[in-house]
């Protein structure tokens, strides 16, 4: 994380995600606005974010019970929202697709919803699950405020777009060229 973003107070939070909806077009709802401002906050001194494996992570909440399952599972499913939102260069280093942290962190917050023990953190983790990819998109705008390069490369922007549906990814890849993507689900194979 740069170093700027360090100490952020909340209110700056709340802009700088506040820029970037408006920046991507999307619209969180203070909800899951408030949800990513929190995360943000979370895991702005936590340098060790990058450790580990978060599939064997994943697999091991699975496995976990009580508050340790949903701590862990919620842990994979920020992970995978920062991962993919503001380091999406990572999953090219790591061999896997950008959807591939979409559809991890997509299950661990599933996961949760499935196992909240109140409606309202049934309701919570199922909206972040349901909201991810737009989540995904406004840390991705966060990424190239003040100027900076486009964050995909055209390749990746096709493959979340088609993968995900990401709005975001299809807009840089409409930046990068004057073709027309084919939608998913789209293509025959003869």
């Amino acid at each position: 994380m740069p170093e700027l973003m360090v100490g952020t107070s909340t209110a700056q939070w709340q802009a700088l995600v506040s820029e970037a909806e408006s920046a991507c077009r999307r619209s969180l709802g203070e909800e899951m606005q408030s949800y990513l401002v929190f995360l943000l906050m979370r895991f702005a001194r936590r340098t060790e974010v990058a450790a580990g494996v978060l599939a064997l992570e994943y697999l091991n909440g699975v496995l976990l019970s009580g508050r340790q399952r949903l701590d862990q599972l919620q842990e994979v499913g920020d992970k995978c929202l920062l991962y993919s939102g503001l380091f999406p260069h990572r999953a090219e280093r790591r061999r896997v697709k950008i959807s591939y942290y979409v559809d991890l962190g997509r299950s661990a917050f599933s996961q949760l919803a499935a196992n909240g023990r109140a409606a309202t953190q049934y309701a919570l983790y199922q909206n972040v699950a349901d909201t991810f990819v737009p989540m995904m998109d406004v840390l991705q705008a966060m990424r190239t405020q003040g100027g900076a390069v486009a964050v995909l490369t055209p390749l990746q922007a096709l493959e979340l777009w088609q993968d995900t549906g990401s709005a975001r990814a299809l807009e840089e890849l409409r930046q990068t060229t004057s073709g027309t993507p084919i939608p998913p689900g789209r293509l025959q194979r003869h």
